[in-house]
């Protein structure tokens, strides 16, 4: 698996864990980086992972509004929690990583739901993200 792979795999768990737990991913961050400096037996987190889990932090109220607004047929809160992180992430790295193509940012999500949640997460996740990146330039308008 890819470096980046791995890096946004460990991303939607440090995710999933703060939903879980109903902590902070601040927090969540902070605990898997000092487990991992108490036990090197325990995966590190990276940079890129870093990048990712403290720039969906910043953005956290409107993501969560995008999927909301955009997730037809679903309230946030009765997503499944696997997809309402791995959507989280992807739409993240989709509208706020420029340095990520935007065909990577969706398959990288949809793998992660392929890999996490059920047999019909990688479309729900592939059509929700798709819906962002034909939204991306006035999604982007609408939040400066």
């Amino acid at each position: 698996m890819a470096a980046r792979s791995k890096a946004r795999r460990r991303a939607f768990q440090i995710l999933f864990e703060a939903d879980q737990r109903g902590a902070s991913v601040h927090e969540v961050l902070a605990d898997q980086v000092r487990h991992h400096r108490a036990d090197d037996r325990q995966p590190p987190v990276n940079d890129f992972t870093m990048q990712l889990v403290e720039g969906y932090a910043q953005h956290i109220d409107r993501i969560d509004d995008l999927i909301a607004t955009y997730a037809v047929d679903w309230d946030l809160d009765r997503m499944p929690v696997a997809d309402r992180n791995i959507v989280r992430l992807g739409a993240y790295e989709l509208l706020w990583e420029d340095g990520t193509p935007d065909a990577v940012a969706i398959d990288e999500a949809v793998q992660l739901a392929k890999e996490f949640s059920t047999d019909e997460s990688p479309t729900f996740v592939n059509g929700l993200l798709a819906r962002f990146k034909d939204l991306k330039p006035r999604l982007r308008r609408d939040e400066a």
